[in-house]
């Protein structure tokens, strides 16, 4: 076997004025037998708020032998690599004596198996979440340790459950039982964190107004890499420049649109780099999601598809009632049908970004395979505001001994935090306990 003489390592970076461009894992950053090389774990967590539709969640049969819920059709691509979970439950989101608060309690739970104290001052209280677990294992050496995104906008006042500070429907993410870790909406902060370097403002904010490409920066460089490349590695080196730039792109189109609405400048309007179309804006992030694991300048991310009590509609399936209201849905069966599109349209976008991890080469196998990708609420029926039965599905793992194709019915009451600890044992992040975990969930 001839083995080539360029050995890179896994940090190397291409720098150029305001840009430092990490690059994906490739057969020259080892030193041979690139093949058995074995790339890092990945963890992804997203969040849905107020609830399912109970009727239209749960798969029919059990273990290998199911058929995808309405709900889930659209992961049915993927069926090989889904395990659905029935029965896991998230109780430290009970009133415990607390009174209403559901919601956000329902958010602070998710990650943590904690109990969000009540408090609308400073000392609040819950605990650290799975994510900073793994950020503090798995990113201690990354540039981000942890990458926390949402789509909605931060610094817009949301609705919050009365008695309860607004900290806890803001984030899922703790880095300690006092701090809330801001989560970001704003896709071109997001690509700029991944991609500039921050000592260089100004030759960022020079390229922007400009329309340059970050890659222009680092051309030489590029070049100069490429050439020395094999072809297997050349391919995989253009197809991230690639995805990289069109992304760019994107956000230039949206930049410029939102620059010439008729709301710039105006308190309504929204932040410069977040599309008008909720698709468009869920489809940018997970974008940005996959280059950031795909250059592992991240391993572990959070992703909220809305706060609690979101009242964002969704015309663009035919329903321009609020998430919220509809949540409360009395039985209805209009209401109910309304539900379980958003359910099945919520469940497709994920579909989006499983496709691009399956599709994105990570060693000698993808993205997917190296990731767990973990979906779900902290709310089951919005009706009743419970916090049992959780809707909730893990992707990915191939090669972190993960079997896929399964709906795992567990025994009532399952603690959701014993899954949580299960998936950082596959990421090799050990725990000794977590919220009101009772062990690993040996069923992973």
């Amino acid at each position: 076997m001839y083995l080539k003489k360029l050995s890179l390592d896994r940090r190397t970076f291409l720098r150029g004025a305001g840009v430092s461009l990490a690059l994906p894992f490739l057969d020259a950053m080892t030193p041979a037998f690139a093949a058995t090389a074995k790339s890092a774990p990945r963890l992804a967590f997203l969040y849905i708020p107020n609830g399912v539709n109970p009727h239209t969640w749960t798969p029919d049969g059990s273990g290998k032998d199911f058929k995808f819920s309405s709900a889930l059709t659209p992961l049915e691509p993927f069926k090989s690599q889904i395990n659905v979970f029935t029965n896991l439950s998230h109780h430290a989101a009970d009133r415990q004596n607390d009174g209403a608060g559901d919601h956000s309690r329902a958010t602070g739970v998710f990650l943590s198996g904690c109990h969000a104290k009540r408090t609308q001052g400073a000392d609040l209280h819950l605990g650290v979440t799975a994510d900073q677990i793994a950020a503090q294992s798995l990113g201690k050496d990354n540039v981000l340790p942890s990458l926390e995104l949402s789509l909605e906008d931060r610094n817009i006042a949301p609705l919050c459950d009365e008695g309860y500070t607004c900290a806890y429907s803001n984030t899922l993410s703790w880095s300690s039982a006092a701090t809330p870790l801001p989560m970001e909406n704003d896709p071109r902060l997001v690509f700029e964190r991944l991609f500039g370097e921050e000592g260089n403002p100004k030759e960022r904010a020079v390229r922007i107004k400009e329309d340059r490409s970050i890659l222009d920066s680092v051309s030489g460089a590029m070049t100069r890499l490429q050439g020395r490349l094999g072809a297997g590695d050349k391919r995989k080196v253009d197809q991230y420049f690639g995805s990289i730039r069109e992304v760019e792109l994107r956000l230039q189109r949206i930049e410029k649109q939102n620059a010439e609405s008729p709301l710039a400048g105006t308190e309504m309007a929204r932040p410069l780099g977040v599309p008008e179309k909720f698709e468009d804006h869920i489809h940018l992030m997970f974008d940005l999601q996959v280059l950031a694991f795909q250059g592992d300048i991240t391993r572990v991310s959070t992703l909220m598809f809305g706060r609690e009590m979101a009242v964002r509609s969704y015309p663009q399936i035919g329903v321009s009632d609020s998430h919220h209201s509809l949540s409360h849905h009395d039985n209805n069966p209009a209401k109910l049908a309304k539900l379980a599109k958003i359910d099945a349209y919520h469940v497709q976008q994920v579909a989006y970004l499983l496709a691009k991890l399956r599709d994105a080469h990570d060693g000698e196998t993808s993205l997917l395979d190296n990731s767990l990708i973990v979906y779900g609420g902290g709310i089951a029926n919005g009706n009743l505001h419970n916090h049992e039965k959780l809707p909730v599905f893990v992707a990915g793992g191939n090669a972190l001994q993960v079997e896929g194709g399964r709906h795992v019915v567990l025994s009532n009451e399952t603690p959701m935090a014993n899954l949580l600890r299960a998936v950082l044992a596959k990421a090799n992040v050990p725990t000794e306990s977590l919220g009101d975990s009772t062990g690993l969930l040996s069923e992973l």
